[in-house]
């Protein structure tokens, strides 16, 4: 952050994926058909870390696509006003904007169903990619993809280009081709310019055609990451341990790693690097729906990367840096949705300064 609390021009995060319309049941603990009626909700794993970054105050872009839509112009319209920048969006008129039904169970945990055969998210092409435009701003600090634009656009784009940062993605936009293909150019072209790369897995077995081929395909681009976060859950299935300790955390640790980051819900957070490793206790609150904490937690971690990118070094500051970031999962649980949810960095503090 820049003197004065304004956002520095090169503390840009980009996240790259999909965004969608969730439809939450509004009791909880009830399947799909019993339940009396559903609230609408805005979400989507990369999103939902833009407008956290966002509402943490730094700077946050979403690229994606969606549907030519009344949801998929409400979407856009959400990003901007929670002060994401729509630069990166593009609409297809041949495609609707996902959506997913989201059960609650009693617990606060989640199932889907997911409705996107194909979804606008889906039809995102290689030669879409402005792969010119993104090499012509190799002087930049960090890279990221960028999506076709007419010549127009070129001025405001190429802005976004030079501030990027962090180029922040999932594993949904593997499933498929054509996206497929498309994000793992982009991704290419992004570390071959130099960017923080992001992952987070965000698995969601559903939309995979098999268990295995969403463990192969996830791990297939393991490598390219600089942080990875997953979730206990996440860890289960990709190491096939059903123990969380650091043994199985290692069984996912790469030589081109920075931060691998293991998210435990109500029992904090475990991290590791290549200089040091441990945990971090979570917060206790009372929790409605745990839709986003994740996206919550990557966000506020991303934030204070951008910061100050030392923290990645300095154990102290991670850690203090994590605690931060289970304070921001924490407090999204506590309302229904992800994007209402999300807090500021005045409820965060709050949070901890009251613990």
């Amino acid at each position: 952050m820049a003197p004065n609390g304004v956002v520095s021009d090169k503390s840009l995060i980009v996240s790259f994926g999909e965004m969608l319309i969730d439809f939450v049941p509004t009791v909880s603990g009830v399947s799909l058909a019993e339940a009396p009626g559903f609230l609408k909700a805005p979400g989507g794993a990369p999103a939902n870390v833009a407008i956290a970054v966002s509402r943490l105050g730094s700077k946050a872009s979403f690229i994606g696509k969606l549907g030519d839509d009344e949801f998929g112009h409400m979407l856009a319209d959400i990003l901007k006003q929670n002060g994401v920048s729509g630069d990166g969006i593009l609409f297809d008129q041949g495609a609707r904007t996902a959506l997913a039904f989201v059960t609650l169970r009693a617990d606060g945990e989640r199932e889907f169903m997911f409705y996107r055969n194909p979804s606008a998210d889906m039809l995102l092409t290689p030669e879409e990619l402005n792969l010119d435009l993104i090499r012509s701003v190799r002087s930049c600090m960090i890279c990221l993809c960028s999506l076709a634009y007419g010549s127009n656009d070129w001025p405001t784009y190429l802005t976004t280009l030079h501030d990027a940062k962090v180029f922040h993605y999932g594993s949904i936009s593997l499933i498929v081709e054509p996206c497929r293909s498309a994000h793992l150019k982009a991704m290419e072209v992004a570390k071959e310019s130099g960017a923080l790369l992001s992952y987070d897995p965000n698995l969601r077995l559903p939309l995979w055609p098999s268990a295995d081929e969403a463990r192969k395909q996830i791990l297939s681009i393991w490598d390219k990451a600089d942080i990875i976060k997953v979730s206990d859950v996440e860890l289960e299935f990709l190491t096939g341990s059903n123990k969380i300790d650091d043994e199985t955390a290692m069984k996912l640790w790469r030589p081109n790693l920075t931060l691998l980051l293991i998210t435990l819900g109500e029992k904090g957070s475990m991290y590791y690097t290549k200089y040091f490793h441990g945990s971090v206790d979570a917060f206790h609150v009372n929790t409605v729906d745990t839709t986003g904490a994740g996206d919550s937690f990557v966000g506020a971690l991303l934030c204070k990367i951008v910061e100050d990118p030392t923290i990645l070094e300095n154990e102290s500051k991670l850690r203090e840096v994590l605690k931060f970031a289970n304070a921001c999962g924490a407090i999204t649980t506590t309302k229904k949705g992800a994007i209402p949810a999300l807090p500021t960095e005045a409820e965060v503090l709050a949070l901890i300064n009251g613990a």
